[in-house]
């Protein structure tokens, strides 16, 4: 029997936590500099990045580089379990307020906008691209609405040893075009042709 999405989450969460400082501070400052690579090179302009909790990837320096070299940082505002995400502009030093589920999000004082690029966090994923999250789908119901009317790349960001051989997909689960690890960029689009 095949372990449960559940299980493959808490395991892959495990692993997360055992990163060293070195090799975190190191991935922060490579998704800094290749965020906005892949940004570039996407052609996009509003870009959506994910504040990091627990023991995430630090994208605090990917925003900040984001900022600096003009694009138009967002950040995600959570609705409802299952319900797509709102995005809202936002710069460092901006107000955060404490969402619903208990996560900063940007005050409902900031513009409202539609992400051409959306960084996208994750408990574990496979090269094909499906990850599975932290179980409110969110950004599943997020991708598939963006994908209706204004697709942009989705570029899932995440240590290595968050990878497994193959996630237990459904119907409902949006793949990733890219996974952005400390040791390499995934093209996940490979796989699905």
């Amino acid at each position: 029997m095949s372990p449960s999405k559940a299980e493959l989450r808490k395991e892959a969460l495990a692993r997360r936590k055992l990163i060293s400082p070195e090799i975190r501070e190191a991935f922060a400052e490579k998704l800094a500099i290749e965020g906005v690579a892949l940004a570039r090179k996407a052609l996009v302009r509003n870009v959506a990045v994910f504040l990091p909790i627990g023991s995430e990837p630090d994208t605090r320096m990917l925003l900040a580089a984001l900022d600096y070299h003009q694009f138009v940082t967002l950040l995600p505002v959570t609705q409802g379990r299952g319900v797509p995400l709102v995005f809202r502009r936002w710069r460092e030093g901006q107000m955060l307020v404490d969402g619903p589920m208990g996560l900063l999000e940007p005050s409902a004082r900031l513009p409202e906008m539609v992400p051409d690029f959306t960084f996208v966090p994750l408990a574990c994923f496979d090269r094909r691209g499906y990850r599975i999250g932290y179980g409110a789908g969110h950004y599943d119901a997020t991708l598939a609405a963006l994908r209706m009317s204004q697709p942009g790349p989705a570029v899932g960001i995440a240590f290595a040893c968050q990878e497994i051989g193959r996630v237990p997909e459904e119907d409902h689960d949006q793949p990733l075009d890219f996974v952005l690890t400390e040791k390499e960029l995934i093209d996940c689009s490979l796989a699905w042709t």
